[in-house]
């Protein structure tokens, strides 16, 4: 079975002012029409007030619009549950599992499918991303899927802060590889790609107290590996070859694997520098399409 999760433009349209004969805001102010400056004064209070309640009251409509659709996507996800494919799923995630048991079938439906592309027309980027986030917040396996699938079609629309809100979600949000995985593959990776984002942006990941946003650093550098020099991927993952959990291990190693497909001789003397002092899972999985000859001189050396 394969080892990701199930995969599963409009412009953010939020509330705007009526517009006014003299421009948004609704006719200016003037001397004249208000006769003093100190009428102007006594007014300005009573405005700056009025103009924060409306903003206010937009915050509680989102705020309401937003608790609307995680409800919607939670009763989609319950009557769509089904405990034998939750069973099917724990065994490939050791930190657990916490799913509705979706079927693939059900997720990629049109059902499904109509509840993500409303939400994109409703909420817009921003809107999307704070979505995300309560979605996240539960730790339930298709409520994350559902912040990535319906925010991925506004890739072209992503800002330098859309990926450190994304950095936010592996960063308090996620709590499963898979999940780590596709926003890297399909978010974070493709970014990079295009050259919408600077890889150098991940540095303060690699210190990151999320193991997954961690992760996340070899994961979505993967994407680079067509066009990046070597040296500097190698030099960029140093900091993380003594990383002490499982994960980052398994992310290194499949990032070394892949890179060492392109450019072999680099790689291995990389490998060579490690091989007595980082964690062996890495190299289980970066030697992984070696030879046994070719694996035997990654072997750690014998006290």
């Amino acid at each position: 079975m394969a080892r990701g999760p199930p995969q599963g433009r409009q412009r953010p349209q939020g509330p705007q002012r009526p517009e006014g004969p003299e421009g948004p805001e609704g006719p200016t102010l003037s001397l004249r029409s208000w006769g003093s400056l100190g009428s102007l004064r006594s007014f300005w209070p009573c405005s700056v007030k009025i103009r924060a309640a409306k903003e206010d009251l937009v915050t509680k409509k989102d705020e309401q619009a937003l608790a609307a659709a995680v409800e919607e996507i939670r009763a989609f996800c319950a009557s769509n549950a089904d405990p034998a494919i939750v069973k099917k799923y724990a065994k490939y995630f050791k930190e657990g599992y916490d799913g509705y048991g979706v079927s693939r079938e059900i997720w990629e439906s049109p059902a499904r499918k109509q509840l993500s592309d409303g939400y994109r027309e409703r909420f817009g980027l921003k809107g999307l991303l704070d979505l995300g986030d309560r979605l996240f917040e539960s730790g339930k396996y298709e409520e994350g899927s559902f912040a990535i699938v319906s925010i991925k079609p506004l890739l072209g629309d992503f800002t330098p802060d859309t990926f450190q809100r994304i950095g936010g979600w592996l960063e308090t949000g996620v709590r499963n590889w898979a999940h780590t995985d596709v926003i890297c593959g399909e978010l974070l990776s493709p970014s990079l790609k295009s050259g919408a984002w600077s890889h150098r942006e991940l540095e303060a990941w690699r210190q990151s107290d999320s193991r997954w946003r961690r992760r996340a650093v070899p994961v979505s550098l993967l994407g680079l590996i067509s066009i990046a020099p070597t040296s500097d991927l190698l030099e960029f993952i140093r900091p993380l070859m003594l990383d002490s959990e499982r994960v980052v291990h398994q992310g290194l190693g499949w990032f070394l694997r892949e890179l060492w497909k392109k450019d072999r001789a680099p790689v291995e003397a990389f490998l060579l520098e490690w091989k007595d002092t980082a964690p062996r899972l890495i190299f289980q999985y970066a030697t992984e399409k070696m030879t046994p000859d070719q694996k035997a001189r990654f072997r750690k050396s014998r006290a």
